[in-house]
């Protein structure tokens, strides 16, 4: 398991300035890791906001238009009843979602990793986790 230590040891030299880099420096340095960051950032920040936005409509909703969530739908049930049960509902489509974006993301993983290994990165020497 990598360690905050291992993962700062030095592993370069920075070409004419004689600072060593760490290999999270050098991680830091690829372009496909600012694109994962980016592709992350993409998913993660909309959804959130979408899911804040639908979480607290419901409260909203029955505080200041009672007599439409009030609407019977089917039979007892009415708007409001249907409108919780729907968070659940899209609770899971936002996991089912974050589940298919995480492929994207484990893409770039990879090749990060791939990278690093091609520079003589060994995953053996900091243990499972890799980094």
């Amino acid at each position: 398991m990598a360690t905050l230590r291992t993962i700062a040891t030095p592993q370069k030299t920075d070409g004419g300035t004689g600072l060593e880099k760490s290999k999270w420096d050098r991680v830091q340095e690829m372009d496909e890791f600012r694109l994962l960051l980016l592709a992350k950032k993409e998913f993660v920040i909309p959804t959130t906001v979408f899911f804040v936005v639908y979480y607290f409509a419901l409260p909203v909703l029955v505080g200041y238009a009672p007599e439409f969530m009030a609407r019977k739908v089917l039979g007892p049930v009415n708007l409001a009843y249907l409108f919780a049960l729907s968070q659940f509902f899209v609770a899971w489509g936002i996991a089912w979602a974050y589940v298919c974006a995480a492929r994207k993301f484990d893409k770039f993983g990879a090749h990060i990793l791939e990278t690093l290994k091609r520079e003589g990165y060994d995953e053996r020497q900091d243990g499972k986790r890799g980094l």
